[in-house]
C-alpha cells in the first residue's frame, strides 16, 4: 500500500515592520503607480535589525506545529527552503531545531532561491514515501533585505521577508497528500539571476542582480511546462484544479498563469501585493493564508508552481 505525505498544518510569520512603495518612493526615482502597474506590488515586509532567518523560520513553524496539533519532538526531519541563511555555515535548519528544542531528528537547507519550497517539499516528500521518516516540517524563509541593493530600483522594490511552514505526515494508502513533485534547473541561465560575492569568490556577500525582462519571458515558458508535466503525470487536467497557489514574483505572471489554466481570478492565491517577492517563503506563506481562512478546503486539488536563480524551476500537486 503506498504511503503519501499528508499537509496536516500550515503556519506563517511575517515581521513587524511593513515597508510602502511610497516610502520607497521618498529615496528613490520610482513612485508606487509605477510599481504597482510593472509588479503589483503594494508593500512588504523588512526584518528588524538583529531578527534574522532563522527567527522567521521557528516563528512559522511554531505556527505550523500548533495548526497541526504536533509537538516539536514528534518532527523527524526539517528542511529549510532559503537563500539567505544565518551564517554560511551550519545549515540554518539546525538553528531552528534548537530553537523548537528537537534533540533527534535531522535537520538540513535546501537552496533553489524562489524555487526552494517546492524543492525542499520534494525532498521531505521522498523522504516519507521511502520509510524514512513519519513526520516532516518543510520550512520556507528569507530575508532579503539583507541582499539588496537599496538604491537600485529595479531590484529592492520587488522583495520582502517572510517565512512559511508546513507540517507533513506519512498516511498509507489515502488519496489525499502530496500527489507529485516535479523539479527542474539549468544552470546555463545561472548569471540572469544571482547575488554577487561569496565565500569562495570575494569572501563577502554582495548584492542581488537580475535581468528581469529574460527571468520574465523563461518564467511564463518554464512554469507552464512543469505545470503540464505534474497535470500528464497524475493523469489530470487544468478542469480539475480547485486552486493554484504559484510564487508570488509578479503579477504579470500570476495572472499569466491563471489564464494559462483558464481559472477565475478567485481561484488563484495572490499574496504579492501585501508581501512582495519573499522568494522561498512566498509560496507557504500563502498556502497558510488560503487554508487559515478557508479557501482550501479537504479534498481540493492544489496546484503549486515556482522558479527561480540557478535557474531553477517546478511545481507540485497537492490532494488538500
Amino acid at each position: 500500500m503506498s504511503i503519501r505525505s499528508l499537509v496536516i498544518g500550515c503556519g506563517s510569520y511575517l515581521p513587524e515592520r511593513v515597508v510602502t512603495n511610497a516610502e520607497l518612493a521618498e529615496r528613490l526615482d520610482t513612485s508606487d503607480q509605477w510599481i504597482v502597474q510593472r509588479t503589483g506590488i503594494r508593500q512588504r515586509h523588512v526584518a528588524a535589525d538583529g531578527e534574522v532567518c532563522s527567527d522567521l523560520a521557528r516563528n512559522a513553524a511554531e505556527r505550523a506545529l500548533a495548526a497541526a496539533g504536533v509537538k516539536a519532538s514528534e518532527i523527524e526531519l526539517v528542511v529549510l527552503a532559503t537563500a539567505t541563511p544565518d551564517n554560511t555555515f551550519p545549515a540554518t535548519a539546525t538553528r531552528v531545531q534548537a530553537k523548537l528544542g528537537m534533540t533527534g531528528g535531522a535537520a538540513f537547507d535546501v537552496q533553489a532561491v524562489c524555487s526552494g519550497f517546492i524543492y525542499a517539499l520534494a525532498v521531505a516528500d521522498n523522504f516519507i514515501k521511502a520509510g524514512q521518516a513519519k513526520t516532516a516540517l518543510v520550512i520556507g524563509a528569507e530575508t532579503f533585505s539583507r541582499i539588496l541593493d537599496w538604491e537600485d530600483r529595479s531590484t529592492c522594490v520587488l522583495f520582502g521577508d517572510g517565512a512559511g511552514a508546513v507540517v507533513l505526515r506519512a498516511e498509507k494508502g489515502s488519496a489525499r497528500g502530496v500527489l507529485s513533485t516535479h523539479i527542474h534547473s539549468d544552470g546555463r541561465d545561472y548569471d540572469l539571476l544571482y547575488v554577487d560575492g561569496g565565500p569562495s569568490t570575494t569572501r563577502t556577500t554582495g548584492y542581488l542582480r537580475m535581468e528581469g525582462r529574460e527571468i520574465f519571458k523563461l518564467a511564463v515558458q518554464r512554469l507552464a511546462a512543469a505545470v503540464d508535466e505534474a497535470l500528464d503525470a497524475n493523469k489530470l487536467t487544468a478542469r480539475d484544479i480547485d486552486w493554484l497557489v504559484p510564487h508570488q514574483a509578479n503579477r504579470r505572471i500570476i495572472d499569466a498563469m491563471g489564464r494559462k489554466l483558464e481559472l477565475p481570478a478567485e481561484k488563484v492565491v495572490v499574496t504579492i501585493d501585501r508581501h512582495a517577492n519573499t522568494s522561498a517563503a512566498s509560496i507557504p506563506l500563502a498556502l497558510a493564508e488560503a487554508a487559515g481562512d478557508g479557501r482550501i478546503k479537504p479534498g481540493q486539488l492544489v496546484l503549486m508552481e515556482a522558479m527561480g536563480g540557478g535557474l531553477t524551476w517546478g511545481a507540485s500537486l497537492v490532494r488538500w
